[in-house]
């Protein structure tokens, strides 16, 4: 580790932002996987495959982990571009060749779907190792960046010049470049250091800024998704807006900066260093547990589940929005997209506030406690759908969007808690292989009902609202039992 000067905490976490914000590119998938699908000509079930297959990636996201140990982060974070500039890079040059099957397709998806991995471990242990008193709340602060992820790419896709001759070829390209230009221009940022910073109250300050900043882009992807809806701001202002206050937190680090170079000479002589405790580590377990150990955990099978039927379930209800909208005959599946996307931001972010609060106040929230309460509305809002309206499908698509978010920031936390710091960057990828799992399950069981009810239509494509029905009601009903699993888990790990 090297010891840097403390502005280099909040340059490293807005290198870390900008990573989070590209490293979804797997999220506008929605937007042309009904073309994908007519192109390559493949069934429901093979495109629900496809989506399963940038999940599959997950389930060897823990090499990432095992690499951080001993490689140099921004190696690791280019190792994981590279993954995707390939698995998405030779599916933008062969997708109109017949020389590209099926199979192709679905291994070049999981090799981008793990480089993903690689990306998250790095923002994560930057986020822990460099924010000590404050990890969670750094952690969900960068993290909630992965929720515009979507709304970036759609927006990139609008409003630059055609790339392609077809949807899917453009945001394939966009999948492919877009991480690895982002990924060497922050590069020099993403070092670990020493743990010394400003004194507490200066970095309290500098977060609600950074808190002000992110409710700002937050709002302006809301207004641009509602926007695009209503034709009343095009998507190169839409674009134009976001880029701007995506590159205002540069001035947080260079603003610190400049503030030690003109009190260096005054506190020469009285420096002071800040020892920072993490607040993870106090309220993680006592015994640190690591690997495969982790399945001799009855903890770890509660945590695993549980999550699976209500996160996993979100992420899977988010894939198939593209032929969710088609279905209920809405025009532009991008909207959609961008609105859950724009919602998962916000969710995502939830828990930063949450954080800085308790922390202030001297009191800690419990990682799994704050899981179950947010799987509740989620399966209300599964069983909202089970009305035709437009309605309840775009508020609907609101809440699972805000709570499938609010638990990948949370789960990050929930992961230390419950297991550790030390060996966190193995465990975490070792418990959300459950999203591979989970998105295979419920993604094919989906993928079968849509296609028994368009083999009643004797077509290809499903239309009206009986292709989902009874897919949301078994949703809404596994979302409970995710809940209750949650709630079993907290009173478990409560002391």
């Amino acid at each position: 580790m090297s010891s840097w000067p403390s502005s280099a905490h909040w340059l490293g976490l807005v290198g870390t932002i900008w990573l989070q914000t590209i490293n979804g590119p797997n999220s506008d998938f929605p937007v042309y996987s009904s073309q994908l699908k007519e192109l390559k000509g493949i069934s429901q079930v093979q495109l629900n495959f496809l989506a399963f297959a940038s999940d599959a990636g997950k389930l060897f996201g823990w090499f990432s982990g095992v690499a951080a140990l001993y490689v140099p982060l921004p190696l690791v974070a280019f190792v994981g571009a590279c993954f995707g500039l390939v698995g998405y890079g030779v599916q933008y040059l062969l997708v109109d060749s017949p020389g590209l099957k099926f199979w192709h397709l679905f291994l070049l998806t999981a090799l981008a779907g793990n480089g993903i991995c690689w990306i998250n471990t790095v923002c994560f242990l930057l986020s822990v190792k460099n924010f000590a008193s404050r990890s969670r709340v750094a952690v969900s602060l960068a993290t909630s960046y992965l929720g515009l992820s979507a709304k970036v790419y759609t927006s990139l896709a609008e409003t630059m010049p055609r790339l392609a001759d077809s949807k899917a070829k453009t945001y394939l390209l966009l999948n492919a470049v877009v991480p690895v230009i982002v990924t060497v221009f922050v590069a020099p940022a993403l070092r670990l250091f020493d743990l010394k910073s400003d004194s507490m109250s200066s970095t309290d300050t500098t977060f609600l800024v950074m808190f002000a900043i992110t409710l700002a882009t937050g709002a302006c992807a809301v207004v641009g998704s509602i926007g695009s809806t209503a034709s009343w701001l095009s998507s190169r202002q839409q674009m134009v807006s976001l880029s701007v206050l995506l590159a205002v937190p540069i001035l947080i680090p260079v603003a610190l900066k400049m503030n030690k170079i003109g009190e260096a000479k005054r506190e020469k002589d009285d420096a002071v260093v800040v020892i920072e405790v993490t607040d993870l580590e106090t309220t993680a377990a006592e015994e640190e547990v690591g690997g495969l150990q982790l399945l001799k955990k009855p903890d770890f099978w509660l945590y695993f589940l549980s999550y699976m039927f209500s996160g996993t379930l979100g992420l899977v209800f988010l894939n198939n929005l593209g032929q969710i909208a088609e279905s209920r005959g809405l025009g532009r599946t991008s909207t959609l997209v961008s609105l859950s996307s724009s919602f998962g931001f916000f969710g995502r972010l939830l828990p930063s506030f949450m954080d800085y609060y308790s922390a202030k106040s001297g009191h800690s929230i419990s990682r799994t406690g704050s899981m179950a309460s947010l799987m509740a509305p989620m399966a209300c809002a599964f069983f909202m759908l089970l009305n035709q309206g437009s309605v309840f499908l775009y508020a609907s698509t609101a809440i699972i969007g805000t709570c499938t978010g609010a638990m990948t920031s949370v789960a990050v936390s929930a992961t230390i808690e419950l297991f550790g710091a030390k060996n966190f960057a193995v465990n975490h990828n070792v418990l959300v292989s459950n999203i591979p799992v989970g998105s295979l399950c419920f993604g094919y069981f989906s993928a079968l009902l849509y296609q028994r009810e368009a083999s009643k239509r004797g077509a290809a494509t499903c239309s009206g609202a009986s292709c989902y029905q009874a897919t949301f009601a078994i949703w809404g009903a596994s979302c409970v039992v995710g809940t209750l699993l949650c709630v079993v888990l907290y009173v478990r790990s409560r002391s």
